[in-house]
């Protein structure tokens, strides 16, 4: 059977950090593909593989320095200092992203309980080799009180034992540089995604303000309705006023006074409601504006449908694919 098998998966869109600026995100899938965290029994390691056709995307070995952290609702981030980079993973939905997070949480901290055991087992394993050492100068003492002959024997182990204490004591060295070369890496890294975060965090005030402009259109929209509404309740009274001023008029063509009196209100009521129309008109023009715009967005939701129902065809062969080259025994 595989060492190494899956134990959780979820599907995200996935971006690595631009190696030259170390600030932009550059998207290493064209959609959403599947991540996948991995258990290799043998090796008692944790990864996170994702896979893009047959290239591997995200292949990063979790360990217990690595932080995942939140950067928005729906997207969230890690450095992986052995592959040099930093990736970042794009969910459909809050819970989706909380729900990774937890994960990597689970599996950072059974890394770090691994890599602990580990230690504990290498200290074992070498606690015999220090108490051999002093057993061994204890008995040399003995025998050269009592038995010279054994003195080169006892020198030639000391002098194997103190050489391979200088071979352990020239790696600890080696990786002690190592580390502070890390150090030095990881701090270098860490301020690179301390001014991304910030960057972040910038857009995503951006967005909310185009956000708020949005709903500022909405409310325009709904005011303009309104009051083209009002308008048209307006005309139609002005309309029905107009019916009464004429009948008026006609019932009253013997008194000249009365008449003059009401054709002049009928010619202002007459001029304010073509001030009334060409109001309407305008509000007409605006509304077959806004009208056109949304059924121009509506087409570019319905294309952009058609194309997204393409690609979950393709997604759905490539999982079939994924999910047979999994079976493996």
């Amino acid at each position: 059977p595989c060492r190494e098998q899956p134990i959780f998966s979820t599907r995200a869109h996935v971006f690595q950090i631009d190696p030259n600026t170390k600030k932009n995100w550059v998207p290493t899938s064209k959609h959403a593909v599947t991540v996948s965290y991995f258990y290799d029994s043998t090796r008692n390691v944790y990864r996170i593989i994702s896979l893009d056709g047959s290239k591997a995307i995200i292949n990063s070995t979790i360990t217990p320095n690595m932080t995942f952290t939140k950067t928005s609702q729906k997207f969230g981030q890690w450095a992986d200092s052995r592959a040099n980079t930093v990736y970042g993973l794009g969910f459909s939905s809050e819970h989706h992203l909380s729900k990774f997070a937890e994960k990597f949480q689970e599996f950072k901290e059974a890394a770090r309980l691994a890599k602990e055991k580990s230690q504990e087992k290498m200290e074992l394993t070498s606690t015999p080799s220090q108490v051999g050492i002093s057993l061994l100068f204890l008995s040399g003492l003995f025998i050269l009180d009592g038995i010279l002959y054994n003195h080169t024997a006892i020198s030639k182990h000391w002098e194997a034992e103190l050489a391979a204490l200088k071979g352990n004591n020239a790696k600890l060295t080696a990786a002690l540089l190592e580390s502070t070369a890390n150090v030095k890496q990881w701090k270098q890294q860490l301020a690179a995604y301390q001014e991304e975060a910030e960057r972040l965090h910038k857009r995503v005030t951006e967005l909310e303000c185009v956000s708020s402009q949005a709903n500022a259109v909405h409310t325009h929209k709904t005011e303009l309705n309104q009051t083209i509404q009002e308008l048209e309740e307006t005309l139609k009274v002005k309309e029905e006023e107009i019916e009464r001023l004429k009948q008026e008029i006609d019932n009253a063509r013997e008194l000249q006074e009365q008449r003059d009196s009401l054709s002049q209100k009928l010619q202002e009521v007459e001029i304010r409601n073509k001030d009334l129309e060409g109001q309407l008109s305008d509000l007409e023009q605006r509304l077959e504006k806004s009208q056109n715009e949304q059924e121009a967005f509506r087409n570019n939701l319905k294309t952009l449908l058609e194309i997204l129902d393409g690609k979950i065809f393709e997604l759905t062969e490539l999982r079939d694919n994924l999910a047979k080259l999994l079976e493996c025994s």
